[in-house]
């Protein structure tokens, strides 16, 4: 009996988790390591955020899941990976120390015949000083958790301004090298709509700001897309929309401080500025989990295995090289570690080999570009097929044999504007591929026949049925391997 140990139970764990239980759960042995106890679908947290939806809505306990789907759980967190065992273990195995309240602190090793690493982000709220809900001035919906204060805090404003009182809003990225704008970009909207559904909204300021170059950039260097016979761009489409709002915007942003009510950042021209707030929820900029690792004999070989970011290296091309030199081959195909084959990487966790969008410097040398974004249908997607690889390779495949590059994938996103079953709305995006092919595509990197973009009332009523369906999905409810991923 083979064990594949997996690290970590976000989208990209927990899918491979799934779909190896059901491939090969009754002859090999699955194991989840996370330092959680719950699962969250945090697509969804910007609606606890608003008052929408509560952290019940968007949370589940891993272990009851797990226990009926004959899957080892600990409640964990990974400390060490040991990919040639040690001194004194022939297997290798995962350093982990428990999270749980009967063995809090405790360590132990785990062996693993396979290993998935899908640890996820550190949220690196520390990058940024004064940035964040624990030891800043910001909040934020990266957890279920957090949703729930800035829910708290949002709706003290609307008490203050059905009062009189007049609100500044600042949403956005909190770093220069931020990713997941579109976290962002959805609760900005979903605070225009709550302040409106209160009836406060002409008492409030809101401010979008962003280490995009321009408005929809999203980290993949924007979008084209073909609509009535001509083609927009996502910053025009984005633009449009804040327009509409009364939204403002600053871009090419780098928050290097926030201070209580104040927000300090740096352009690409290298001048300053400052903007005061009342309320603000800005997005870290994220970091691998501090994950170390070893060889055999007990030496440190961790920037071999990871990225100077702290993301595990697999089979890209991290060759470093100028960025008109990039291509859609550099990235990843089977998410293999090039070094140890029984190792693997998804989701978050795996080291992308460059940016999507053009990186960039301010005229005093900070980075301010977005970093790729790897979350969602990317994530799970890899997930599916490195199971699959993994499945195969128990049954005597030598290598790897799905692969799932997402600069041969496609991403489907729905963004909500606003939640209501009348007066909602969403922007309903597909982008293929993700990462822009300019070989095969050479006008706009990417197929303007399978790259959409609309918004309105539909789409809000598609998101809300989507997160009934994945929460149904993720808890392996009856038929949940028969539904879209």
């Amino acid at each position: 009996m083979a064990r594949v140990l997996i690290l970590g139970a976000g989208i990209s764990g927990h899918t491979a988790a799934r779909y190896l239980s059901k491939w090969i759960g009754k002859k090999h042995e699955v194991v989840v390591v996370s330092p959680n106890a719950k699962w969250n679908w945090i697509p969804s947290n910007i609606w606890v955020g608003v008052g929408e939806m509560t952290e019940e809505d968007v949370t589940f306990d891993l272990k009851q899941v797990y226990d009926k789907a004959g899957i080892t759980f600990h409640q964990a967190k990974a400390i060490s990976i040991h990919p040639e065992g040690s001194k004194d273990s022939e297997s290798p195995f995962v350093t982990v120390e428990f999270t749980d309240e009967a063995r809090a602190g405790q360590e132990e090793a785990l062996t693993y015949d396979y290993l998935i690493n899908a640890t996820g982000p550190k949220l690196n709220f520390n990058a940024t000083e004064g940035l964040g809900p624990d030891n800043g001035y910001t909040v934020s919906v990266c957890t279920a958790k957090h949703a729930l204060e800035a829910n708290e805090k949002l709706h003290e404003q609307i008490e203050a301004m059905k009062k009189g009182e007049q609100r500044t809003f600042v949403v956005g990225t909190g770093h220069g090298m931020c990713t997941c704008q579109g976290a962002a970009f959805e609760y900005t909207y979903n605070v225009d709509h709550t302040l409106r559904e209160a009836g406060v909204r002409d008492k409030a300021r809101i401010i979008w700001i962003s280490n995009e170059y321009e408005l929809g950039d999203f980290g993949m260097g924007g979008v084209h897309i073909k609509r009535g016979g001509y083609v927009t761009n996502a910053k025009t489409f984005s633009e449009s929309l804040m327009v509409e709002r009364d939204i403002e915007w600053i871009t090419r942003a780098h928050v290097n401080k926030v201070e209580p009510g104040k927000i300090h950042y740096e352009l690409l021209d290298g001048s300053m500025g400052e903007l005061e707030f009342d309320f603000s929820m800005l997005i870290p900029p994220f970091a691998g989990v501090g994950l170390q690792a070893f060889d055999k004999k007990g030496e440190d070989i961790t920037g071999n295995l990871f990225a100077p970011n702290g993301f595990l290296k697999v089979d890209g091309d991290y060759t470093p090289r100028p960025y008109e030199e990039w291509s859609a081959e550099d990235w990843p195909k089977t998410y293999q570690n090039p070094t140890y084959k029984n190792l693997f990487a998804i989701g978050i966790a795996f080291a992308p080999p460059h940016p999507i969008s053009k990186p960039m410097k301010s005229t005093n040398g900070t980075p301010i570009s977005p970093t790729p974004p790897r979350t969602g249908m990317p994530s799970a997607a890899m997930a599916v097929n490195v199971a699959k690889s993994i499945r195969d390779m128990l049954n005597g495949a030598e290598k790897p044999t799905h692969h799932a590059s997402m600069a041969e994938m496609g991403a489907a996103c729905i963004a909500s504007t606003g939640s209501h079953f009348l007066r909602g709305s969403a922007v309903s995006m597909a982008v293929y591929p993700v990462v822009p092919d300019y070989v095969k595509y050479p006008a706009y990197g990417r197929d303007l026949n399978l790259t959409t973009g609309e918004v309105g009332l539909a789409g809000h009523w598609m998101k809300y049925m989507l997160h009934y369906t994945f929460m149904y999905q993720s808890k392996m409810k009856p038929g949940w391997s028969y539904m879209p991923d």
